[in-house]
C-alpha cells in the first residue's frame, strides 16, 4: 500500500510551443501537434517564432494578390507544384512555414518534393512572403537560413515600407534581382516569371497579370515549360 501512496499523481501540464523556444526540428513538431490549430510557429535554425494576429489591410489582402499571380504562372506552366502557408522542412533545424512556394517537383526535374508525411522537403526554387510585422525576421534569420539552404530565389514583399525585394543566390549569397526600364523584375530561376512592382504595390492586378502573360508568351518560356512538362 505505501508503494501505491508514493505514487507521483500524474501532472496536468502539457508542454507547448513558447516563442523563444531552442528545439530540433523533431521537438518543434512534437510540440505544435499538442499546440491550438489557430497557432501559427515557425522553427528558424532551431528557434521557434510565434506569429502575431494576421492584418487584412497589411498582410491578407497582399497575400491573395500575390498568390493570384503565382497561380496564373502555374496555369501556363504544366509541371510546376506551388504551396500557400504550408510547413517545409528546412535541414534539421528549421521548419519554416512561407506564404507561398513555386517549385519544381523532383520527378520533373527539380529539387523539392513532399514527404510521406505531406511536408515539403529538398530544395524549393522561390519562397515568398508577405512581411508587415515579420519584417524583421522575413530579412534577418529567416533570410539567412534561406540562403545557407541554397534557396535560389526569396521575394519579400514589405506591405509597410511599400516595397518588393526579389533575391538571387549568386555565389551563396543573396543579390536584388534588377528592374528593367520598365519596372518589371524577371525571374531567372522560372522564366516568363514577370513581375510589375509599381502595379502590384498599387493593386492594379489587371496590369500585374498582362505583364505576366507577356512573360509567358515568350520562347524561352516555352522551352522552359517543355522542358519540365510531366511525362505523359
Amino acid at each position: 500500500m505505501s508503494s501505491v501512496l508514493s505514487q507521483p499523481k500524474p501532472s496536468k501540464y502539457v508542454p507547448r510551443l513558447e516563442n523563444g523556444d531552442r528545439l530540433t526540428r523533431d521537438e518543434f513538431e512534437t510540440l505544435y501537434r499538442q499546440t491550438s490549430e489557430k497557432t501559427k510557429a515557425e522553427l528558424i535554425d532551431g528557434v521557434v517564432y510565434m506569429a502575431s494576429p494576421v492584418r487584412v489591410d497589411l498582410h491578407a489582402e497582399q497575400d491573395s494578390n500575390i498568390q493570384g499571380w503565382v497561380f496564373v504562372y502555374k496555369l501556363h506552366t504544366k509541371g510546376i507544384a506551388t504551396a500557400t502557408n504550408g510547413s517545409f522542412r528546412m535541414g534539421k533545424k528549421s521548419e519554416p512555414q512561407p506564404d507561398a512556394m513555386l517549385y519544381v517537383p523532383r520527378s520533373n526535374g527539380g529539387q523539392a518534393d513532399i514527404d510521406e508525411e505531406g511536408f515539403l522537403t529538398g530544395v524549393p526554387e522561390l519562397i515568398l512572403e508577405i512581411s508587415n510585422s515579420s519584417k524583421s525576421l522575413d530579412l534577418g534569420d529567416k533570410k539567412w537560413a534561406y540562403q545557407k539552404h541554397g534557396i535560389p530565389e526569396y521575394l519579400v514583399w514589405r506591405v509597410q515600407d511599400d516595397a518588393i525585394d526579389w533575391f538571387q543566390l549568386v555565389n551563396g549569397q543573396y543579390e536584388l534581382l534588377p528592374a528593367d526600364g520598365q519596372g518589371v523584375v524577371r525571374s531567372i530561376i522560372f522564366p516568363g516569371l514577370w513581375l510589375n512592382v509599381a502595379a502590384m504595390l498599387a493593386s492594379d492586378l489587371p496590369t500585374v497579370i498582362a505583364t505576366l502573360q507577356a512573360g509567358c508568351a515568350t520562347p524561352e518560356h516555352q522551352a522552359f515549360a517543355e522542358k519540365i512538362a510531366p511525362v505523359q
